[in-house]
């Protein structure tokens, strides 16, 4: 009896008929950086939406449909959302960015700083692209502050997820050789 227990069990770990013999794949760098981009867009700018709600920045994420969009659409609810989705689409670019220069780095400060720099690129370069942001020192200190952290935040969240699956990546490969 106990003979035929022990023989069932080393059965069923060799099938691969059950879903806990199965082993998942393991997700490449590239999808791991494109799903970062994405989800971090797309939590973040809603999180900006939030806070545009709440009264604590004056702008909201149909902003970057402002100079591509025609219709008064871009100006209700559905602009908000399409932004959103449409800002986590571009975070998936900016993620690249990162991965392609801030990779190695295991300093959260990195991320930090990304975010920052973001924050900066976005209210003084591309200022004059978005007809309804006012220049950076029209804004309300409010303003300024929410939007840095969450700009900082932003750029936290996908530097350090970047830089922790590239490093988790390069030692379980060294531990390999």
């Amino acid at each position: 009896m106990a003979e035929d227990k022990e023989l069932k069990e080393h059965v069923d770990k060799d099938d691969k008929r059950l879903e806990q013999n199965n082993i998942e794949p393991k997700m490449s760098q590239v999808s791991k950086v494109v799903t970062t981009g994405l989800f971090g867009g797309i939590f973040w700018s809603f999180i900006a939406y939030i806070a545009f709600v709440l009264n604590f920045i004056e702008i909201s994420p149909k902003l970057i449909l402002q100079p591509i969009a025609l219709g008064s659409w871009k100006n209700h609810t559905l602009g908000e959302f399409i932004g959103i989705i449409l800002i986590g689409l571009i975070s998936i670019g900016v993620a690249f960015v990162y991965y392609a220069v801030f990779k190695r780095f295991r300093s959260m400060w990195i991320g930090i700083l990304y975010g920052a720099i973001l924050w900066g690129i976005v209210f003084f370069i591309l200022n004059p692209m978005f007809p309804d942001l006012k220049e950076i020192f029209e804004l309300s200190r409010g303003t300024i502050v929410t939007s840095v952290c969450i700009y900082i935040l932003y750029g936290l969240f996908v530097g350090y997820s970047i830089s922790f699956d590239y490093n988790e990546l390069t030692a379980a490969d060294k531990s390999i050789k």
